[in-house]
């Protein structure tokens, strides 16, 4: 974690980082797993079924649990490969006055739903960012970790658990780095920020959520076809 104890110097060592830092984080996220594991092993892309959304959800429903589990993984290590990138490279420039590692995940986020490799059209970030959350607020994981994957299970409404917990998500940083003795306000905008992205991506759910007709997890969404690949 970075320690809080100088003032921030805008000068070009810094503009050049930032520029450097969004540029990587934003092609990285650009890598979608859910496409390109299904381009490379089914032959397909994911986005011509179910929901047709780039996740690791519409993967599960399409491919089944070992594609799904591929792009799980994929997804959430370059929110953690951004991240650690991102805060080593502001660190190296002496810049303490904010985790660098949030402008990674910021970009992360931005590329994976927005993949200048794809068309523009991929996923809605909730693995990206719970990588990127994992690296720039362990405590804050741990608690979404541990209060909405189970929420996610026994409602099997996974969109549900994704919107609140990222809606959770700066006011648990907000707490946690007062609680540290940090200033907690430009961490809190910057996890404002992420949550404002995920919540917009999730915004057709949302109106299924209150219209009472969203999917739930293990269940055929409705008039869609989602009989697994190669079956």
């Amino acid at each position: 974690m970075c320690v809080v104890n100088q003032p921030l110097v805008l000068n070009t060592a810094f503009f050049f980082t930032l520029a450097g830092t969004a540029l990587f984080s934003y092609l990285l996220g650009s890598l979608n797993f859910a496409v390109i594991v299904s381009r490379v092993f089914a032959g397909d892309d994911v986005r011509n079924h179910g929901s047709g959304n780039a996740g690791m959800t519409n993967m599960l429903r399409t491919y089944g649990k070992k594609l799904a589990f591929l792009t799980g993984v994929g997804d959430f290590g370059k929110g953690v490969l951004a991240v650690l990138v991102s805060r080593w490279a502001f660190s190296s420039i002496g810049v303490t006055a904010f985790d660098g590692g949030y402008i990674g995940m910021i970009f992360v986020m931005l590329g994976h739903l927005f993949p200048i490799f794809f068309q523009f059209k991929g996923g809605k970030g909730v693995l990206t960012a719970c990588g990127g959350i994992l690296v720039v607020n362990p405590i804050a994981f741990s608690i979404l970790f541990i209060v909405f994957v189970p929420m996610a299970f026994i409602t099997r409404i996974v969109s549900l658990a994704a919107i609140l917990g990222t809606a959770s998500f700066p006011f648990l940083t907000y707490w946690i780095r007062q609680m540290q003795g940090r200033p907690p306000v430009i961490d809190t905008v910057f996890g404002t920020v992420a949550a404002i992205l995920i919540i917009y991506m999730h915004k057709e759910n949302i109106k299924r959520l209150l219209n009472g007709t969203e999917n739930r997890f293990g269940s055929s969404p409705k008039g869609q076809n989602t009989t697994k690949k190669g079956e």
